[in-house]
């Protein structure tokens, strides 16, 4: 067994997931199998007349996307931010209602549910044989265009945070593979399993704006924060020789389209210093996060880590 298999995160399903405890996940799910056959308007407006009920409730994931949208742009209004909150809320619910759709709709509905962007700056690169891993920022559509591109032949690799609930954990999982090209590792796995996929020439799925604390991070600058950033990726693109390429996934409303953007390699990477690589890193998340804020989950420990040493949560 080789050390990429030792170290695979492949949930299994268990004949204790049918204990009562778990019946509300196995309701949650029979709804969204239901909702996938619902109209995506309907669904849509259905989802924005739930934000309102959904933004007063008193929880730390409201309390951490209200201080991030805070210092992320410390300029802008309360009101300003509280719009942004919401919009970012309205998605995150049109995306849950869609979420049945991965697995109950047919290949030829999810595919014209697909839209790519900028194809350009990613296919040749693959279809020539050469590494790369894409950058990639946390959307509340993740999931979606994932599949996509392994539905289009491609076999991805990347690096994900188990969930809590076993059964849901399993569920995501079966979800994510589905078309059965993929290997996912867990955090705990750390990142060489993930390298030596890259090197084979699977596709490498980044998401490295979380804040996963200061020890492995340096602070720079992220919107109008000052950002615990992962330092690893300079010499994650030296091993691998591979192309470092943004990439964005966004749900239009307006087209019921989930779209994929992908966009040019970064030039210069990496440039032989962490700091000035994870400057570079930010710079391009932000470039896509700015111009599409709805999509983004601003619920996540983006900025727990203060230069003072302090928790911000």
């Amino acid at each position: 067994m080789s050390l990429q298999d030792k170290n695979l995160h492949n949930p299994k399903f268990t004949w204790s997931f049918l204990a009562p405890k778990f019946w509300l996940t196995w309701l949650l799910m029979m709804f969204a199998f239901i909702l996938a056959y619902v109209p995506f308007r309907l669904r849509d407006k259905l989802a924005k007349k739930i934000v309102p009920f959904v933004i007063n409730k008193k929880s730390s994931a409201l309390k951490r996307a209200r201080l991030n949208l805070q210092h992320c742009f410390p300029n802008k209004s309360l009101e300003e931010r509280d719009v942004m909150l919401r919009d970012s809320l309205g998605t995150a619910i049109q995306f849950c209602f869609a979420y049945g759709e991965l697995f109950v709709r047919s290949e030829k509905y999810k595919k014209n549910r697909n839209e790519v962007i900028g194809g350009e700056n990613l296919f040749p690169l693959l279809d020539r044989g050469e590494n790369v891993i894409t950058l990639v920022p946390h959307c509340w559509a993740i999931d979606y265009t994932g599949s996509m591109l392994a539905s289009l032949g491609y076999t991805i690799t990347t690096i994900m945070k188990p969930q809590k609930n076993p059964l849901m954990d399993w569920i995501m999982h079966s979800q994510r593979m589905q078309y059965g090209r993929g290997v996912v590792y867990p955090r705990s796995a750390g990142v060489k399993p993930f390298l030596q996929s890259v090197k084979k020439g699977y596709v490498g799925y980044y998401l490295p704006d979380e804040d996963l604390g200061a020890q492995h991070s340096v602070f720079v600058p992220f919107l109008g924060a000052e950002k615990a950033t992962m330092k690893g990726l300079g010499k994650l693109t030296k091993l691998t020789k591979a192309h470092i390429v943004p990439m964005f996934q966004a749900y239009n409303d307006k087209t019921g389209k989930y779209e994929l953007h992908i966009f040019p390699a970064l030039e210069n990477f990496p440039t032989g210093d962490d700091t000035q690589d994870a400057i570079l890193m930010n710079q391009a998340l932000e470039a896509m996060i700015e111009k599409h804020t709805e999509q983004y989950m601003w619920i996540l420990n983006l900025l727990r880590s203060q230069p003072d040493g302090n928790n911000l949560y």
